[in-house]
């Protein structure tokens, strides 16, 4: 056991485990020798649920870790994300710590794969997009008695450590300016991914929001997929033509956001007199649109920097006054999509 209380699990754990011997079990990970089946999927059942991860490197570095960070994030071309691993970089730079990067694509069980190898080379931390994660994950990250920051989202209990936004909160705030501003039949567009448990909660907050103003959702649209600007024009397209007196587009991001803005543009709507429209996230892609779309800036980067430091002087310095939970505060970036409230007329 650690000085901070974790367990660093044995071979002889999943061996008391499992119900067989240490050598078996070596074998079995390794995936050496004459194993049977059955006592296979033992051994695999056993560690699975302990959280084990076998140690790549026993014996060959005395600290019995390397100076790697594993940063692990839904997508790796996924526009939200560079400034992130920017923020990061740009501090472990300053350090002998080098990030390493995988890419879950949202799905959970690859995300307990990325995890499993990250954590089979010993690093000396770990950083991880979301709070969510399948028992296995949580299982390793918890037992891996190296530093843990859960990153871009504050809407729930961490692991260890965590720094982000609260998506509920910035859903929320979305919708009291919106209906501010006067908009009464507003939709939601946005993916369906059942995994985008960040997208969801700030469609929750959206619709708390609203329900506080006495308004509901007047229509909703969903897409599966990436997102592009196609789709955005496609929902748009699509929720106006079943909707017709729809006076305001909320986009669960910016690159759908600008498709819609583009649509509506090109259909003579006038924006944002007619129908307003609003995204998340902040991108610079916003520069080069006909109009500045109103959106959120999520905190990217300060996100970003905030978890390597926690990381770095945690692994590096051993400090143990820097915070656990750092909630940083989404802000409305106010475009040209979304028009005057009435007491600025």
């Amino acid at each position: 056991m650690t000085e901070d209380g974790k367990v660093h699990l044995t071979l002889r754990d999943v061996s008391e485990a499992s119900g067989v011997s240490e050598m078996t079990v070596s074998r079995v990970l390794r995936n050496k020798g004459d194993v049977s089946a059955r006592t296979r999927e033992k051994v695999l059942a056993a560690a699975r649920s302990l959280g084990y991860v076998p140690n790549k490197i026993a014996g060959a570095l005395a600290s019995n870790r390397v100076n790697l960070v594993g940063v692990i994030i839904p997508s790796l071309s996924n526009m939200v994300f560079p400034e992130v691993l920017t923020g990061i970089s740009r501090v472990l730079d300053e350090t002998v710590l080098q990030p390493v990067f995988g890419a879950t694509h949202y799905a959970p069980e690859t995300e307990e794969k990325v995890i499993y190898e990250m954590l089979s080379w010993r690093p000396s931390g770990l950083i991880v997009a979301g709070l969510e994660h399948n028992d296995a994950a949580r299982a390793m990250m918890r037992n891996a008695a190296i530093p843990v920051v859960e990153i871009m989202d504050v809407d729930g209990a961490a692991i260890d450590a965590n720094v982000g936004i609260s998506h509920h909160r910035a859903g929320r705030d979305m919708a009291r300016e919106i209906t501010r501003r006067g908009y009464r039949r507003i939709a939601f567009l946005g993916s369906n991914m059942p995994d985008d448990h960040r997208a969801r909660k700030r469609l929750e907050g959206f619709e708390q929001g609203l329900s506080e103003a006495g308004l509901a959702l007047a229509a909703t649209e969903f897409y599966s997929g990436g997102s592009s600007l196609r789709k955005g024009r496609e929902m748009a397209t699509a929720a106006l033509a079943r909707e017709p007196d729809l006076d305001f587009l909320y986009f669960s991001n910016d690159l759908i956001g600008a498709g819609g803005l583009l649509h509506c543009l090109e259909a003579g709507i006038d924006v944002p007199n007619r129908v307003g429209l609003a995204g998340f996230n902040g991108v610079d892609l916003l520069d080069g649109l006909p109009m500045h779309l109103t959106t959120m800036d999520a905190c990217r980067m300060e996100i970003g920097v905030k978890a390597a430091e926690i990381v770095a002087g945690r692994a590096l310095d051993g400090r143990t006054d820097l915070p656990a939970r750092i909630e940083l505060d989404p802000k409305l970036i106010r475009g040209e999509t979304l028009r005057p409230a009435p007491d600025r007329a």
